[in-house]
């Protein structure tokens, strides 16, 4: 995100979602051992001299934690006079949370904190990882549901994704959701005494019932796939034939035409595929192919969010 000075009274901020300094640097926080209302906070900043950088004031006192931005009379010189005060939020409407584990120059990083620990508040003060601090106004994240089979655990689709989102200084506002379907809850699905499971490296049993797995290609028996449309195909190279089979494949799992999806299916191989405001990548994907996936769900589904 660039620091370029943009005028905060003119773009109406306490009216804005998702906003978010576009530089920790320019927050600045003071306390103060009096009680302020709206304008008695601005008359005691207006005029009072503040650093180059400044645009954002988190105000400490005894009621709590007030949030404004200022305009100054001169941005080039090292320190000028304050000429205006714009209340973004009171304490009434303002949380401080400190997150060592959250680094407050990432937007999605300070939406997760926001809907952890103060899902209700208008504005979310973040002191966090190297006690920078930070905010994000009237947050109202992009939800992006990633749709994963586990074991393995982590589900490592969701946790590219998440990793991903902890470092994207360019990306709006996110918080990832996992939604999981579990490998043994199958079994019900189709009752037998033997299922086969793709791969030993999943180090999943069904209990009561025996256990083999595709990727040893075991001899062949009276068995129950739990697999998708590869592993029929991979049996069927194997044994000539295709077993009963319950498909376990997240691209097919029924969710919202109206929520942000991410999942995956192993026919493909090189490249994600959109549909329906959803993107699938390919089994194993790569962290260059789940950033192009979340790029497109943040075009598709038009966040908006604010940096200033």
């Amino acid at each position: 995100m660039t620091d370029t000075w943009t005028d905060p009274g003119q773009v109406l901020l306490r009216s804005r979602i998702n906003v978010v300094p576009s530089a920790y640097r320019g927050v600045s926080v003071t306390h103060s051992t009096d009680s302020f209302t709206w304008e008695s906070l601005t008359a005691h900043f207006t005029g009072r001299e503040v650093y180059r950088r400044t645009r954002f004031l988190v105000v400490h006192e005894p009621s709590g934690v007030w949030l404004a931005t200022v305009q100054r009379a001169d941005p080039v010189p090292l320190f000028s006079p304050v000429t205006s005060v714009e209340i973004l939020a009171d304490p009434t409407e303002c949380t401080f949370v400190t997150d060592a584990s959250i680094d407050t120059a990432i937007p999605s990083n300070l939406a997760r904190a926001a809907a952890n620990h103060a899902p209700e508040a208008k504005a979310v003060v973040v002191e966090g990882l190297y006690s920078h601090i930070s905010f994000i106004l009237n947050p109202q994240p992009l939800n992006i549901h990633v749709t994963e089979v586990i074991p393995p655990t982590p589900a490592k689709l969701f946790d590219q994704v998440r990793r991903l989102l902890e470092v994207a200084e360019d990306l709006p506002p996110i918080v990832a959701h996992l939604d999981a379907l579990t490998l043994d809850s199958f079994g019900s699905t189709i009752p037998s005494g033997h299922y086969l499971l793709p791969c030993r490296g999943s180090d999943t049993e069904i209990i009561g019932a025996r256990t083999s797995y595709l990727d040893q290609r075991p001899d062949r028996e009276d068995w129950t796939m739990v697999g998708c449309e590869r592993s029929a195909q991979i049996h069927e190279w194997f044994y000539g034939d295709r077993p009963p089979m319950v498909s376990f494949c997240p691209r097919e799992r029924e969710g919202s035409s109206g929520t942000a999806t991410i999942t995956k299916c192993c026919l493909l191989e090189e490249s994600i595929e959109i549909e329906n405001g959803r993107v699938v990548v390919p089994w194993g994907a790569s962290l260059v192919d789940i950033r192009e996936a979340i790029n497109e769900l943040a075009r598709t589904w038009d966040p908006t969010w604010t940096t200033v």
